[in-house]
């Protein structure tokens, strides 16, 4: 890697652990409205001091993330299907790497469909995008997308996470999975774990403690965190995790000290105006 290469890379995966927690807020992409993702602005705005890095596409960088901001930005740079679409696996790449060096990105983030119908599209997409990325210095994540059809096993992941590797991908995104530990040895780059959809927050909190005691370098979680009813509690235990390597029964002790915190209007009161944007 060269200079740049490695400087963006470090706001991404922090050099001084080799850990990172990322907060997905890409899911209109597809999705359009998910739920408590209604007001992007609104719900990003409390988590934005606890994140290491945000996922999200340009449309919400440029509209819900004041510029003043100093947060690394995991820029989704692929799309082109909805929910209601064709198939989702149909994506191509949608930011151009101009727009993403205006935007100040410091990854570029893309799916691929492994095993999908429309698979070499995708892979293909994330070789032009890492040329893309090396000529001007800026790290490319995969993300292994999985249809309904595809099992989320040891197999079919490291299988993925190879060929995005093999493809030059700089880190790549998966799921957890039994086994786990025999996709982080079968892939070269640092694999970040995805949250899925949302779980009773104890659940949530083990995924993360297993993902980064299996060889995870961190975490991407979305709908864990802010689909929670105390998302700021949450975000400090799953860092907590990622960061201090405290178990989960220590997180979930942060998480629920937290979340009288945000009970007490007084406190959830000095919270909102701490975290509000100007």
């Amino acid at each position: 890697m060269d200079w740049g290469m490695k400087n963006r890379f470090s706001k991404i995966i922090r050099p001084e652990d080799g850990r990172c927690l990322m907060l997905a807020v890409d899911h209109g992409y597809f999705l359009g409205p998910t739920e408590r993702l209604e007001d992007a602005r609104k719900t990003i705005a409390p988590l934005l001091p606890h994140a290491d890095s945000l996922m999200l596409t340009r449309g919400i960088l440029r509209n819900c993330v004041p510029a003043d901001r100093n947060i690394p930005v995991v820029l989704r740079v692929s799309g082109g299907t909805s929910i209601i679409g064709e198939d989702l696996s149909k994506e191509t790449i949608t930011t151009s790497i101009e727009e993403s060096i205006k935007l100040n990105a410091s990854c570029l983030a893309l799916s691929i469909f492994v095993g999908s119908k429309y698979e070499h599209q995708t892979l293909a997409s994330l070789g032009k995008l890492v040329d893309e990325g090396e000529k001007y210095g800026i790290p490319v994540l995969a993300v292994t997308a999985v249809g309904k059809e595809m099992a989320r096993d040891a197999r079919y992941l490291g299988l993925a996470c190879r060929v995005a590797a093999e493809l030059g991908a700089h880190v790549v995104k998966t799921y957890y999975c039994e086994n786990f530990e025999q996709v982080v040895e079968s892939c070269p780059v640092p694999l970040i774990v995805a949250g899925g959809k949302k779980l009773p927050e104890l659940d949530a909190l083990k995924l993360a403690y297993d993902s980064v005691k299996y060889g995870a370098a961190g975490v991407d979680m979305g709908r864990n965190i802010w689909q929670s009813d105390y998302p700021v509690a949450m975000i400090k235990a799953v860092k907590a995790i990622v960061h201090e390597d405290i178990d989960v029964k220590q997180a979930y002790s942060i998480f629920l000290k937290e979340r009288e915190k945000a009970k007490d209007p007084k406190a959830k009161k000095a919270l909102t105006q701490t975290a509000a944007f100007d």
